[in-house]
């Protein structure tokens, strides 16, 4: 079977099904698990990604508010792949390829039937269930029900962990400019690690937030998690958020309860890794219960990486 994934969190999900190697082609931005990097690429991006959170925001507004997609399916290279099976996503424009284009060059370019997978979870139980889609798709559907009870005993642990654990409200932001909190999976993960999610709902889109609104709000936990940056993009552009009047009057500011974390690998895609997603909360929201000296790699909290980087 020849499989090309045109969605990093698809492609994590078929390697985890332990069908890595049926993998033929894969998204620009697929990059996990080791080896991945290696194969091709049957998409790009139609908009610059250099600049600021404020300038990609408006570059991919303007592509869509022409009616346009914001990436090419390279239909050669699908030609050349000869995929027996695409697996892409319908949930967000700005995620991946929409399935619309995908069938537009299979149409185009391949003289055969292709079967088409896509995708679209908001919550873990659409995660859950998107996982089985797929391995039903590539014959692995022993491998799913293994990978999903490994998820739910891993994510059950950590809730049983807090159950009778005070739950602060966490404020998550999907974006710096302009504003957004993180909805879909992300208030689930919160709540499973202990947290009081505010700002976005379960299973809803990311929603817009002024900047009076979170000061309104004062949440006493803050964590940054633009989509698609690691922790060292949003660093570089953190003068953003921490530049705002009003910033050093949060709460969670003044507490030093600022976290960002990798949005780009752990809370952005929809698979097998939102239980280290958790487990990355779960070690922001109740240290004493979670932090032993060797955390997880996924976050910092800002002001003591500040401190650090200070003192060099």
């Amino acid at each position: 079977m020849r499989i090309v994934s045109l969605l990093p969190s698809t492609t994590e999900i078929i390697s985890a099904l332990g069908k890595q190697n049926q993998l033929v082609g894969r998204s620009h931005e697929c990059d996990f698990p080791n080896g991945i990097s290696s194969l091709p690429a049957c998409t790009e991006s139609k908009f610059n990604a250099d600049g600021n959170s404020y300038e990609i925001d408006q570059r991919i507004k303007a592509l869509l508010q022409e009616g346009l997609s914001i990436y090419r399916v390279d239909e050669n290279q699908l030609a050349d792949l000869d995929p027996d099976i695409i697996v892409t996503q319908d949930h967000c424009e700005v995620c991946a390829a929409s399935v619309d284009d995908v069938k537009q060059a299979v149409r185009n370019r391949l003289g055969k039937e292709v079967k088409i997978i896509s995708v679209s979870p908001t919550n873990l139980f659409e995660v859950v269930d998107s996982i089985r889609t797929i391995a039903d798709a590539i014959g692995a559907r022993k491998e799913a029900e293994k990978l999903t009870a490994q998820m739910k005993s891993e994510l059950k642990g950590i809730q049983e962990a807090v159950t009778n654990f005070y739950h602060p409200e966490v404020l998550a932001l999907e974006w710096m400019d302009p504003l957004m909190a993180a909805g879909n999976w992300i208030p689930e993960l919160i709540q499973l690690a202990g947290g009081y999610p505010v700002g976005a709902q379960s299973g809803q889109h990311s929603p817009s937030l002024g900047w009076q609104k979170v000061q309104k709000m004062d949440p006493p936990i803050i964590t940054i998690t633009p989509c698609g940056y690691s922790i060292e993009q949003t660093l570089s552009e953190i003068s953003i958020l921490t530049g705002r009047k009003g910033w050093d009057q949060l709460s969670a500011v003044k507490n030093k309860q600022v976290f960002v974390m990798d949005g780009n690998h752990f809370f952005n895609r929809p698979g097998p890794r939102l239980v280290d997603s958790t487990q990355i909360l779960a070690e922001i929201l109740h240290p004493a219960k979670f932090r032993n000296g060797n955390n997880h790699s996924g976050w910092i909290n800002l002001y003591k990486h500040q401190f650090q980087q200070d003192i060099l």
